[in-house]
């Protein structure tokens, strides 16, 4: 299935990795401000997972010196949220219902997000007109723990004006 973010995706396949990368960041950076304010970076970008990177930097600090607890929960959206977008149709919309973070431990460094969808879900993507279910993300910091748990509830419903 191919839709707008997929196309790009596609597009950007023919350039080296280390360029592919920086323009998705910076256009997904300027489409969702809030991505972009945080400094969260693509890493890799597929139909088969999501991997985005929060860098350790002073704007998502807390008042301890790692990164805010907000920030940690953004860079899990960003990657289940893109995960779920490479495959839904452009008629559709996705919406976070809910999210489940549990807080492990500190973080040390900056975290990495992976997520990915089962075949069930991106099958129900396409079938159902509206829907939702859980997008499990593993976040990892920089000397590979977990300090958060996360469980992302994605729904869809069709666009009022397609």
């Amino acid at each position: 299935m191919q839709n707008q973010l997929s196309q790009i995706v596609k597009k950007l396949d023919r350039k080296p990795a280390w360029l592919r990368y920086r323009i998705l960041s910076y256009v997904l950076g300027k489409t969702i401000h809030f991505v972009g304010t945080a400094g969260v970076k693509c890493l890799y970008l597929s139909h088969q997972k999501a991997i985005f990177k929060l860098p350790a930097k002073r704007r998502v600090k807390n008042h301890i010196g790692t990164i805010h607890a907000a920030a940690s929960a953004l860079v899990a959206e960003t990657a289940s949220g893109l995960a779920l977008a490479m495959h839904l149709p452009d008629t559709k919309m996705p919406l976070l219902k809910s999210m489940q973070i549990q807080y492990i431990k500190r973080s040390t460094g900056w975290l990495t997000a992976e997520a990915s969808l089962t075949q069930q879900q991106i099958e129900s993507l396409h079938r159902d007109p509206k829907g939702s279910f859980i997008v499990t993300c593993e976040v990892l910091d920089e000397i590979s723990e977990t300090p958060i748990l996360c469980q992302m509830e994605w729904a869809w419903t069709e666009k009022r004006n397609p």
